[in-house]
């Protein structure tokens, strides 16, 4: 008989162990080794079978084993080690706390995403997004930036992944019991659960509970609506990661942005904690938020909508994650004003005017259409893209919601993602750091991206860094033979026909390691285009080759499925599936395996859709060597000496088929006659590959500081959080207003503004030529109709041009007002231009919009330029 409710037993800790619990709650453990070694002593055969899950582990030990590390003393000193540690850890000062301007550092920071990924331990993650955002919580903690992480609870999570005697992709969704994760429900002092509410159209409402986790000393909050007091649609809302159509979808981005701001609020208002001064949406499906914090505005200060959007977009920031339009969630307006129209959510709040905020009002776009990027753009006054590649995409990307500027102008900034090192780093080669790194708190070294320490790993001995290598690529292929004989058996084969999996992999060849989500774009069958080419690398008698590979295809994607099935039945081949293998069901626990044990990381992507590729900067953290297409970070941060650069076939256009052929090929160059004897080159007396080891140091002394979650954590909070914690202080309610009032000024009096007339009053070049260092001294007239000279900005840019005389690698030049305004509003600028480079070079003249409490010139997206689209001068100097 089927059980109609379920819960779980546990045993009761007795009052020495009572602590483990504590340790258990703080998720603090999925990083730190000797946590996790403390929970694997208590019972090493049920660690194993809890997966490393310490709420598991407690729920199943044995009373007996219980009351026997109760009397260990031993044991009951590392608790209180360990205890102690973690107490120091949370409460003590760290890097946030001994900057020298703490005063203009937020005093909170909320972030929201979709999806978190912490541990495997806590399925709530679908891919990189959701990594990201994990290890951005877990480097706030180790920094001590006071971040507040929120998502939703997946009842479901992602899904898990297992194949079918063909090779088909299959989906499980296992059901998620809050009670037995690491979670602890919010509640409030009478011991009722905290909630939020939404209302719904047709009358209906949606609730939700907040669970909590402690992700070291960052709280991170997830909504779940599956609570007795909604219906069985609104229980549903919270049912599966990216699942569902477009109303659910809608549903689920509503609770994550408004419920999520009510749940901070909640929050705060339980725990004490300081209000977020900085909001920050990791991607467009948080971006309601801001439509929260509007109502916020309006209802609490009085705030008109206009002035509350300014208030909102000072404190706000937003990361873009795609580089392709596809990948923007796009809802119909038509949703969007059933939900928030009347008898819907935000009453106060004009549907109209949330429906301009998301409208593509920009050449191409679709009027029918909501698109959550854009909306996220509008209300964040500081965004950035996640590598320098992929904020310069995004610049062109989005270049249509400020027309008149040139996309290396659009206010799009880059932060490059890092990874969380204690997370990704195997313990044997942390402890291998260690012995040069020196003694300390490890995830106090690894979170200082810029320690001189990093260098001291050049120092470590050949035979060491070898020797560690080779002990994770045995581990790996111990762990891939494990699951690929349970991959088989859930296929349906009997062990009596597994016994060739003893002899798959080599622990003294080559591997090449390849995981990650299945979209086309990352081109999971690249390595295939030509079988008998990798066939002959794979089975080289001299410089064999072996290959790891690992991914999941979207539910809904029967293409990436396919492309699934491909690579699965050539590995089924049983001329190569001793030499390649597909492993189903990716994720982070097989991560921190691979990352480790394979030699080499092959990434492909089509150039420039990869926004970073955070998995080979986790591989490169273990010494794992990047063969990649120069795109994401790998174009920032690419140098021969640490990897290798796949080349690509630009500007074959759509002739995608042929670009493939080129690129793979090229990819089987590489190996066969770069990678491949680099690897098996042991001429030196000591039997070593001496310049491979080479290239594994430089990876871990230049890569590692760069790659890390910590240095990116910095930036955010240097480049974007203090920034917009500041611009939230500057705009009081009357400030808002006083903005909001002045940019309707100058927006209704711009389509007047225009630059008349510009020419060369000084040293103007003779014969179209002029000599480096060189002034020239330029006045222009411009119209600024009602408009001051304070309200605008006069520049003229210059720079070298090209054939097309586009100005390249410009700058620019204040221009001062000279004189006016005569009786039409016009005024004279000057100003000189310094003539500073040689060859080919132009100038122009602009005008912008100018205030105090403007992030950028280019905000507003207003610009006024001459009429004639080419440089107003030209000269050639000498």
């Amino acid at each position: 008989m089927k059980a109609i409710r379920r819960f779980t037993v546990r045993p009761v800790l007795p009052e020495p162990l009572m602590p483990l619990a504590e340790l258990a709650r703080n998720l603090r453990w999925s990083w730190h080794t000797e946590t996790r070694e403390l929970f694997q002593s208590v019972d090493p055969e049920g660690w194993q079978a809890a997966g490393g899950d310490p709420v598991r582990l407690l729920g199943s030990v044995p009373a007996a084993r219980l009351e026997e590390l109760a009397a260990d003393r031993r044991f009951l000193r590392r608790l209180a080690v360990a205890v102690a540690d973690l107490d120091d850890y949370v409460h003590g000062g760290r890097w946030y706390q001994s900057q020298e301007n703490t005063a203009e550092l937020p005093a909170a920071i909320a972030y929201f995403s979709p999806e978190f990924g912490i541990t495997a331990a806590l399925p709530q993650y679908s891919g990189g997004l959701g990594i990201l955002a994990g290890d951005h919580l877990k480097a706030a903690s180790d920094l001590g930036v006071p971040v507040i992480g929120v998502g939703l609870l997946y009842r479901h999570g992602y899904f898990r992944q297992s194949l079918s005697r063909d090779g088909w992709q299959q989906e499980h969704y296992p059901v998620l019991d809050p009670h037995e994760l690491p979670l602890t429900l919010l509640r409030h002092e009478d011991a009722t659960p905290a909630r939020v509410s939404l209302t719904l159209p047709g009358g209906r409402s949606l609730h939700a509970h907040i669970w909590q986790a402690r992700v070291g000393r960052v709280p991170l909050l997830l909504l779940d609506s599956d609570v007795e007091d909604n219906d069985a649609a609104a229980r549903e809302v919270t049912d599966r990661l990216y699942g569902g159509g477009s109303d659910h979808r809608l549903l689920q981005e509503m609770l994550l942005g408004i419920g999520g701001v009510r749940a901070v609020r909640a929050y705060c208002g339980i725990t004490g904690h300081a209000a977020p001064e900085v909001f920050h949406t990791n991607e467009g499906h948080a971006g309601f938020l801001g439509l929260e914090r509007i109502r916020e505005l309006e209802g609490e200060q009085g705030l008109g909508f206009d002035a509350a959007v300014e208030a909102v977009r000072a404190g706000t920031v937003f990361t873009t994650h795609t580089p392709v339009p596809a990948g923007i969630d796009r809802f119909e307006r038509s949703l969007l004003a059933r939900h928030f129209g009347e008898g819907g959510e935000l009453p106060s709040v004009p549907v109209d005017r949330i429906l301009e905020l998301g409208a593509e009002t920009f050449p191409g776009g679709d009027p029918g259409v909501f698109n959550m990027a854009v909306m996220g753009l509008r209300l964040a006054q500081r965004a950035n893209g996640v590598s320098t590649l992929h904020g310069a995409v995004s610049r062109g990307m989005f270049a249509g919601l400020w027309p008149g500027f040139d996309a290396a102008d659009v206010p799009i900034a880059s932060v490059t993602n890092g990874v969380h090192a204690p997370t990704w780093v195997a313990p044997e080669v942390m402890r291998l750091g260690a012995r040069q790194i020196g003694s300390g708190r490890t995830e106090d070294a690894l979170a200082v991206g810029g320690s001189p320490r990093w260098d001291a790993v050049a120092q470590i001995a050949d035979q060491d860094v070898w020797d560690v290598r080779r002990a994770l690529r045995e581990q790996l292929v111990q762990e891939v033979r494990d699951r690929l004989r349970a991959s088989w058996k859930q296929r349906g084969a009997a062990d009596a026909e597994l016994g060739w999996v003893d002899s798959v992999l080599d622990p003294d060849v080559l591997t090449i390691g390849f995981a990650r989500r299945v979209p086309s774009y990352k081109r999971l069958t690249l390595m295939l285009r030509d079988p008998e080419r990798l066939r002959r690398l794979l089975l080289d008698p001299d410089r064999p080759v072996q290959i790891v590979v690992a991914g999941k295809a979207h539910p809904a994607d029967d293409g990436g499925k396919r492309l699934v099935q491909e690579l699965v039945r050539f590995s089924d081949d049983p001329r190569v599936r001793h030499r390649i293998v597909f492993l189903p069901d990716y994720g982070m626990a097989m991560a921190q395996k691979l990352y480790p044990g394979c030699d080499v990381w092959l990434n492909n992507p089509l150039r420039p859709l990869e926004a970073c590729g955070t998995s080979g900067m986790k591989a490169a953290l273990n010494g794992c060597l990047n063969l990649s297409v120069l795109d994401g970070w790998w174009d920032e941060w690419f140098e021969p000496d640490f990897g290798w650069a796949i080349p690509t076939a630009d500007g074959l256009g759509t002739d995608e088929d042929r670009r493939d052929d080129l690129e793979a090929g090229a990819l089987y160059e590489l190996i066969e006659s770069r990678v491949a004897p680099r690897f098996y080159d042991r001429t030196g007396r000591t039997g070593l590959p001496v310049r491979w080891i080479e290239m594994v140091r430089r990876t871990l002394v230049s890569l590692g500081p760069k790659v890390l979650a910590g240095r990116m954590v910095r930036e955010y909070v240097e480049r974007l959080y203090t920034p917009a914690a500041l611009s939230h202080r500057a705009l009081d309610p009357a400030a808002a207003r006083d903005l909001a009032w002045w940019k309707g000024r100058v927006r209704a009096a711009w389509p007047r503004v225009a630059v008349e007339h510009v020419e060369a009053v000084a040293a103007a070049p003779v014969g179209g030529t002029a000599e480096l260092g060189a002034t020239l001294t330029l006045r222009v007239r411009v119209a600024l109709d009602s408009l001051a000279p304070d309200d605008v900005e006069v520049q003229a840019v210059a720079g070298r041009v090209d054939a097309q005389d586009v100005i390249r690698d410009a700058r620019t030049f204040p221009l001062k007002p000279a004189a006016g305004p005569d009786l039409e509003g016009r005024w004279v600028y000057e100003g000189p231009l310094a003539l500073d480079r040689t060859g080919p070079f132009g100038y122009t003249v602009r005008v912008l919009p100018s205030h105090p409490l403007l992030a950028t010139a280019a905000e507003l997206g207003l610009v006024a330029a001459p009429v004639d689209a080419e440089p107003v001068g030209g000269v050639v100097l000498r």
